[in-house]
C-alpha cells in the first residue's frame, strides 16, 4: 500500500513538472530569467496562473497571468531578434480550464471540435478573441513581440491571449513599436543574453462588458549580459492612454511599480542586475 502511494505521488510530481500551468517558475521554466530568479511576490495578483508557455511541446517563454482580470501580469523571455513573417493564428491557453487538457497552446476550434470543450468553459477560464473584437482606440497588444524572436515557432507562440491586453491603437503602432524594434536594439549592442520582462500595471477601465480589464501603464525592464564582470540594465513605462514612453533606470521602475500596485516593494530581477 505504501509503494503504490509513493508511485502515485511521483508520477504527479512527474506531471506537474511538464505540465503548462506551473506551481512556480523556479521549478519548471526558470531559463526566462536572470539568473533563473523570477520577479518578487510584490507583482501577484490575488488570483495567479504561472505559465510556461508552451507550443508544440516546447516552452518559449513565461507569463504571470491574472484569472481574475483576464491579463498578464507579465512575460518574460530572451531577447533573440530576427527577420520573419507575422503570424495570424490567435490561440488559448487550455489549462487553465483544467490540468486533463493540452499542455501546449491550441486555437479557440481545436479545443472546442477536438476536445469537446464548450465554449463557455473556454471564456469563464481566460480572455478569448471575441473579448478584443470591435474595440475602439484600443488593439491587441503584446507584452512579449513576436518581432523579439527569430523563428517562426516562437513568435506563433507568442500569439497566446494570456500573452496579450487592451492597449491604446497610437501607443501600440507608435512609441512602444519605436521602444521595441528601435531602441532595443541600439541598448543591445554588445549584449551576449538579454533577458527582458513585459508587464501591465491594471487599470479602471474594462472591455467585453467588464471581462478583460484594460491596463493602466505598460513596462518593460532588460537586464543585459555584456560579459562575466559587465551587466547592464533599462527599463520603460507609459501610460496606456497616451503615445509617449519614458526611459528609465531599472531602480526607477522598481519605485514606480511599487507606488503602483502597492503590494510591498518591487524587485524584477536579481540584485545583480544594476538598478543606477
Amino acid at each position: 500500500m505504501l509503494w503504490v502511494l509513493l508511485l502515485q505521488v511521483l508520477v504527479s510530481c512527474l506531471w506537474l513538472g511538464h505540465s503548462e500551468v506551473v506551481k512556480s517558475f523556479e521549478t519548471s521554466c526558470p531559463q526566462f530569467f536572470f539568473r533563473e530568479i523570477p520577479p518578487n511576490e510584490a507583482l501577484e495578483p490575488q488570483n495567479p496562473a504561472w505559465i510556461c508557455q508552451n507550443y508544440k511541446n516546447q516552452y518559449y517563454f513565461a507569463t504571470l497571468y491574472d484569472k481574475t482580470l483576464r491579463i498578464p501580469v507579465y512575460s518574460a523571455y530572451i531577447y533573440q531578434p530576427g527577420p520573419g513573417k507575422r503570424p495570424k493564428t490567435w490561440l488559448v491557453e487550455p489549462q487553465l480550464i483544467g490540468p486533463t487538457y493540452p499542455k501546449t497552446m491550441e486555437k479557440e476550434w481545436t479545443l472546442l471540435k477536438r476536445y469537446n470543450v464548450s465554449l463557455e468553459k473556454i471564456i469563464q477560464s481566460q480572455a478569448v478573441l471575441h473579448d478584443y473584437k470591435n474595440l475602439t482606440g484600443l488593439n491587441r497588444g503584446h507584452l512579449n513581440p513576436n518581432g523579439h524572436h527569430d523563428d517562426y515557432s516562437s513568435r506563433v507562440a507568442t500569439f497566446t491571449l494570456t500573452n496579450i491586453v487592451p492597449q491604446d491603437e497610437k501607443l501600440n503602432g507608435g512609441a512602444w513599436n519605436n521602444y521595441e524594434q528601435q531602441t532595443m536594439i541600439r541598448r543591445t549592442q554588445g549584449c551576449k543574453t538579454t533577458y527582458v520582462i513585459v508587464g501591465a500595471v491594471p487599470g479602471n477601465n474594462y472591455i467585453a462588458k467588464g471581462r478583460v480589464n484594460k491596463p493602466s501603464h505598460l513596462w518593460s525592464a532588460a537586464c543585459c549580459v555584456v560579459d562575466n564582470n559587465y551587466l547592464k540594465a533599462w527599463a520603460v513605462i507609459a501610460e496606456n492612454d497616451k503615445n509617449q514612453v519614458q526611459l528609465l533606470t531599472l531602480g526607477e521602475l522598481e519605485d514606480a511599480l511599487t507606488e503602483l500596485y502597492g503590494r510591498g516593494e518591487v524587485s524584477l530581477f536579481d540584485s545583480d542586475c544594476p538598478r543606477e
